[in-house]
């Protein structure tokens, strides 16, 4: 299906219906939560994700695709898809860099540790 043939563009305003092809979850919008809501200028998911954190992330999740497609005009659906994969392809980027640093600053502070002497401490 395509926009022309069966529903109208109405990207990129306040009342635009989402078309059937893109209901559905938005995994970038849920990784990349609060940033995200800013570059899409979803103000609530942007206010739950601050002040609630996984709350407002799964909010993004569930209506992430209706507030991206209100939230500017584009040329076609798939390149509403494309721009939603490039947030999808940076969250994921953003989380794996995450857990590598974690891990990488967590096994290195444990290994300091035991190589400074590993001295507990007695309280």
């Amino acid at each position: 299906m395509t926009i022309s043939q069966e529903v109208e563009n109405t990207s990129g305003q306040p009342n635009a219906v989402l078309p059937e092809e893109l209901k559905g979850l938005n995994w970038g919008a849920f990784l990349l939560n609060w940033i995200w809501a800013i570059g899409h200028k979803a103000w609530l998911g942007f206010a739950l994700s601050f002040f609630c954190g996984l709350i407002g992330a799964i909010y993004l999740l569930i209506k992430g695709n209706e507030d991206a497609w209100k939230s500017r005009r584009f040329n076609s659906v798939e390149e509403f898809k494309q721009v939603q994969a490039a947030w999808l392809k940076w969250g994921l980027i953003v989380l794996v860099a995450g857990v590598v640093l974690g891990l990488v600053f967590g096994v290195g502070g444990a290994l300091l540790s035991i190589l400074a002497g590993g001295h507990r401490s007695r309280f």
